[in-house]
């Protein structure tokens, strides 16, 4: 793993009982690693709406849309990871083991693409 996930892994508490159950609670460096990235592929998808409109080669696009979708899975794998490790574990720790079926399904629904 990278020292950027490395430290994005620094999560304070994901699921604080102070708030909702389905609320994450990143660290301010967390959501700012989490934004950069999303605003990296936003970036990207205005980019591959310009070839088209451009009449770009179908071939390029196609090149930058797998460049998006591994851009998704890599953000798609840091927020996992980090919810397992905050998140999930916390829940188990409190004895909540429906959290695993929740991550089951999470997981399924990442590996259909």
């Amino acid at each position: 793993m990278c020292e950027e996930q490395n430290e994005m892994l620094e999560v304070e508490v994901c699921c604080s009982g102070q708030h909702s159950e389905r609320e994450s609670h990143h660290s301010e460096k967390v959501k700012k690693t989490l934004i950069t990235r999303l605003n990296r592929i936003e970036g990207q998808i205005r980019g591959i709406k310009g070839l088209v409109e451009k009449d770009t080669y179908c071939d390029d696009v196609i090149t930058q849309v797998s460049a998006v979708q591994s851009a998704l899975n890599s953000f798609s794998k840091v927020l996992l990871e980090t919810h397992l490790k905050s998140c999930v574990t916390e829940r188990i720790r409190a004895g909540d083991l429906e959290i695993v079926d929740e991550l089951l399904v999470t997981i399924q629904r990442l590996m259909k693409k």
